[in-house]
């Protein structure tokens, strides 16, 4: 078995390899003349981004210094984002490169008509003066030398400034194009999330709650690229919605109490009539899932640890995440729903939309979910569709409904494309009303 890992690592790397390689002789060597400064220049980023790529996530993982972790994190993680679109530019290069020399071979091949000198009637006798050409005798056996045929007078041909042309059109508009889309991107998260509203109907809810406002947020992910600043951002814009409840479902931290302690504290000035409540997601288990249920305690939430409370018209329950199974805290609908008065609504808070199935299985009408990011860079949502029955938006499973929040923050690349991020005011509606 440990072999196996080991070549589909291997096999893994060697794709990976090749694939930069292949960016790299389109972007680099394919758009200089020769070894100099430029070549030079672009080889050393193309072998020190990576580098820094995997410096990053190692450093993350392995708990490093956080100042490491900060240093390393920006140019790594940025550059994580930059070779995805870099390879998908250059991709799309290919359709355009042939297209393009043939419309410079089009306009450097010589016209077709050939003009005819014009009659003249009557034309006057011209002397022959001219003197007559010398023939250089043939030698014996050998051919005549022949001449060109009009077609191969007419063929254009491709000269090395012209491929290089090509090339640096070509690759200068792929890099332009990666650059600005991660450059964008990485200023939609960084300007924070905007604010999403969705009306949710609940058979069961009575009148008397109808227009309930809960505010969903998941997946902050403070960490080494997003820190206190930011989080004070996300608290801002909850709080500007004056929620009825707030629910932070999962991943709001990469890294421990000890580093990510005062990024966070600003959580403790969220404001709603009737509190706010949290649980896990999967990577507050990479991170010290039980410091950070005490830790967000102490900051003024109510952590639902496979627990239920009753709200004004509606139970309000949460589960663990699923990556809590192997520290043995994973989800236990039992525990959270059973012994309820089924007549009652009940939301559910849950990390994962995978934990959908669970939720059908017990009753839930209403599952808040994150997790996903929306796939938050494109094309990463068809991905995220393989492991995800619903990867953002409201969908319905049988009786209960499912939201999945694209989340405020995000993972590794500070990036978001085609993949915006939203805190969502979702209204619960009686059918009462």
């Amino acid at each position: 078995m440990v072999i196996v890992f080991v070549l589909m690592g291997l096999l893994a790397l060697a794709a990976v390899a090749g694939l930069y390689w292949y960016v790299w002789r389109r972007l680099v060597r394919d758009t200089t003349s020769g070894p100099g400064l430029a070549r030079r220049a672009g080889t050393v980023v193309f072998v020190a981004g990576p580098v820094l790529m995997i410096a990053a996530v190692t450093a993350e993982r392995a708990g490093a210094p956080f100042r490491l972790q900060q240093a390393l994190a920006w140019p790594g993680f940025l550059w994580m984002a930059l070779s995805i679109y870099l390879l998908l530019g250059v991709v799309a290069g290919e359709v355009a490169r042939p297209l393009l020399r043939r419309v410079m071979e089009w306009r450097a091949a010589p016209s077709a008509a050939v003009p005819q000198p014009a009659l003249v009637r009557n034309p006057a006798p011209v002397p022959h003066t001219e003197p007559v050409p010398r023939t250089e005798p043939v030698p014996t056996g050998a051919a005549a030398p022949e001449e060109p045929s009009p077609a191969e007078l007419s063929r254009p041909v491709t000269t090395p400034s012209r491929r290089l042309f090509v090339s640096r059109a070509v690759g200068g508009a792929a890099a332009a194009v990666a650059l600005g889309t991660v450059g964008y991107g990485t200023y939609g998260v960084l300007r924070g999330p905007r604010v999403k509203r969705v009306t949710v109907p609940l058979a069961k809810l009575p009148r008397s709650a109808h227009g309930y406002r809960i505010a969903v947020v998941s997946d902050i992910h403070l960490g080494p690229t997003l820190g206190r600043d930011f989080c004070q951002r996300v608290v801002d814009t909850i709080n500007s919605t004056q929620p009825d409840l707030i629910a932070v479902v999962g991943d709001l931290v990469d890294g421990s109490v000890k580093d990510l302690g005062p990024a966070a504290a600003p959580l403790a000035r969220l404001r709603a009539r009737h509190g706010s409540y949290f649980v896990t997601g999967n990577h507050e288990y990479y991170s010290g899932a039980a410091q950070w249920v005490r830790e967000v305690r102490e900051l003024g939430l109510h952590p639902l640890e496979n627990a239920r409370t009753e709200m004004a018209g509606f139970d309000l329950a949460g589960v663990n995440d699923i990556a809590g199974e192997s520290e043995g805290y994973g989800p236990d609908f039992g525990r959270a729903l059973g012994d309820r008065d089924t007549a009652r609504a009940v939301v559910l808070l849950a990390h994962q939309p995978v934990q959908i199935h669970d939720a059908v299985k017990h009753g839930v009408d209403l599952q808040l979910s994150g997790h996903t990011h929306g796939g938050q860079l494109w094309p990463g949502n068809y991905i995220a569709e393989l492991a995800n029955p619903t990867v953002a938006g409201l969908e319905r499973y049988g009786d209960t409904q499912l939201y999945v929040s694209r989340g405020a923050g995000a993972w590794g690349p500070p990036t978001r494309v085609g993949a915006p991020s939203d805190i969502t005011v979702v209204e619960l509606a009686s059918p009462q009303a």
